[in-house]
């Protein structure tokens, strides 16, 4: 009995003694049950909408104040025709313009009925919907209000237009998703794990003292992952737009040079998770705790991040995923150029240098 308590006691001290063991027996479930509890929800909150008031009366303002009131909504900006409209959703910002007709309240009054025309951006469907449930529940509260001092009867009438999406498709939303966690899957977790298997059989060693400099080495390694991340970004868009209809509005050339962009972000990443792992199980991981869950969760994929605490808004910034997304979106669906995603592509191409950069560096200290 004694042998085996010594034996019990002897696997506690290995476990404490081992870090990444305990980071990865209390850090990760920690992590994830802030990541569920925070992140994950269905309502929408302080979502950046635009307004087009083309009555700019009492009634309409009443109605704004309500919008600026509520939880749900940000009023970004005014509006001042609807040309615009359609250039302020390609920069991405806002996700729905809220039109009110002209002469508004004169229609109150002399026709009993006014429209409101709330305009969202569908690239994300269930946003879509949201608002305009949200919007239409503000107009009916506000129009409960007018009844309640005003004998007579008023209608607003709420008219909802999707731009992008209209028929609330939710494989527009779904290939872009699939496509960004697939290519991460095989960029990032596959050459982690390739890479420490080198490690673990002691050849990769042998490959960093050779006359090859590190960055050769680790270009050399990760290659066949970028041409075999390429096919299957090929096979998501030819299943997306033949089998699911998805269009692809913009320019196929920027949309490989960004899927590019993004699977050598991936790999980077996927080298730095090897320079901290000296095993495929502790590669494994990292990769499926520390990078699969927040691509899926905290990338815009599944759950809005406008709706997310500040802490998880700040987190998603540094997750290539987030930006990759909003990149193919903008090009699939709304059909832009780079001037509208240039800021996301610089981002991309910092983290992939940053990445990159770091790998080499965590690779020269091993060697000497």
């Amino acid at each position: 009995m004694k042998r085996f308590i010594g034996f019990v006691k002897k696997e506690f001290y290995h476990i404490f003694r081992d870090k990444r063991s305990l980071f990865i027996l209390f850090g990760m479930p920690i992590a994830q049950i802030l990541l569920f509890g925070f992140a994950i929800t269905n309502e929408i909150n302080n979502v950046d909408i635009a307004i087009l008031d083309q009555s700019n009366d009492i009634e309409t303002q009443k109605i704004i104040y309500k919008i600026k009131a509520s939880p749900y909504f940000n009023v970004e900006n005014q509006i001042e025709k609807e040309s615009d409209i359609e250039s302020e959703f390609k920069k991405g910002k806002i996700k729905a313009v809220l039109i009110f007709e002209p002469n508004f309240s004169k229609n109150l009054e002399t026709k009993k009925v006014a429209v409101v025309q709330a305009i969202t951006d569908a690239t994300e469907p269930n946003v879509a919907n949201t608002i305009a449930n949200y919007t239409s529940a503000i107009i009916q509260n506000y129009q409960s209000q007018k009844k309640q001092s005003n004998s007579n009867q008023v209608k607003v009438e709420v008219q909802s237009r999707m731009f992008y999406n209209p028929e609330l498709k939710s494989v527009f939303n779904f290939v872009p998703g699939v496509m960004t966690v697939i290519l991460m899957l095989v960029s990032a977790m596959m050459t982690s794990i390739s890479i420490t298997r080198e490690k673990e059989l002691g050849t990769m060693e042998i490959l960093l003292v050779s006359p090859l400099k590190p960055f050769q080495v680790i270009i050399g390694k990760v290659f066949p992952y970028i041409f075999l991340s390429i096919i299957n970004a090929i096979v998501i868009l030819t299943l997306g737009y033949f089998v699911f209809k998805m269009p692809i509005n913009g320019s196929l050339f920027l949309l490989a040079f960004e899927s590019i962009l993004f699977i050598i972000s991936a790999l980077s990443l996927g080298i730095l998770i090897s320079t901290v792992s000296n095993s495929q199980q502790t590669a494994m991981m990292l990769s499926l705790m520390g990078l699969m869950l927040p691509v899926i969760i905290l990338s815009g994929f599944i759950f809005p991040i406008n709706s997310m605490p500040l802490p998880m808004q700040v987190i998603s910034n540094i997750i290539p995923a987030k930006w990759f997304i909003i990149i193919v979106k903008a090009i699939m669906l709304k059909g832009v150029g780079i001037q509208y995603i240039w800021k996301e592509t610089l981002i991309l191409i910092g983290m992939t240098v940053f990445f990159i950069t770091l790998s080499i560096k965590k690779y020269k200290i091993r060697l000497e």
